[in-house]
C-alpha cells in the first residue's frame, strides 16, 4: 500500500518549505526574501494591480501585503502612483525592476536544482498529477 493522503500532503509541504528556504538564501545577496521577490514578480506580471489584488496573488492578507509594500517602498523597489479615481497603485522602480530580473534568474536556478533529480518524463508526469489535483 502506498503513502496515505496525509503523508503525501506532508511531503508536498516539505518540498515547498525546502524550495522556499533555498530561494530565500539564494536571494539574500539581492537584499530580499522570497516573499518580497514574489511581490515584485506579481507586480511585474500585473501592472496596475491594486494592493488588494497583489495580496490575493501572493496568498497574504491585505494588511500583511500593505506592510510588505511599505517595506518595498522604503527600500526604493516600488513606488505608489495615482490610479483611476482615488486609487493608489504600486509600480516597480528601476531598482525594483533590476531586483526582479536578477531574482528571476536566481529562482529559476533554485527551481531547476529542486527538480533536477527527475528526468523530463517524470517532471511531465508530476506536473500532470499536480494539475489534476489542483483542478480536478
Amino acid at each position: 500500500m502506498g503513502p496515505s493522503p496525509p503523508e503525501l500532503g506532508l511531503s508536498v509541504k516539505r518540498l515547498q518549505v525546502k524550495q522556499h528556504r533555498a530561494a530565500t538564501e539564494a536571494l539574500r545577496p539581492l537584499g530580499v526574501t522570497l516573499v518580497q521577490w514574489d511581490a515584485l514578480r506579481h507586480l511585474h506580471a500585473n501592472p496596475g494591480a491594486s494592493l488588494h489584488d497583489l495580496a490575493v496573488l501572493t496568498f497574504q492578507t491585505d494588511q500583511a501585503f500593505g506592510t510588505l509594500a511599505t517595506r518595498l517602498e522604503e527600500r526604493g523597489l516600488i513606488r505608489r502612483v495615482a490610479g483611476a479615481g482615488r486609487a493608489i497603485r504600486p509600480e516597480l522602480t528601476s531598482d525594483g525592476m533590476r531586483v526582479f530580473e536578477e531574482g528571476r534568474e536566481i529562482t529559476r536556478r533554485v527551481s531547476a536544482a529542486a527538480f533536477a533529480p527527475l528526468d523530463d518524463a517524470e517532471r511531465r508526469a508530476l506536473s500532470d498529477m499536480l494539475q489534476r489535483l489542483l483542478h480536478g
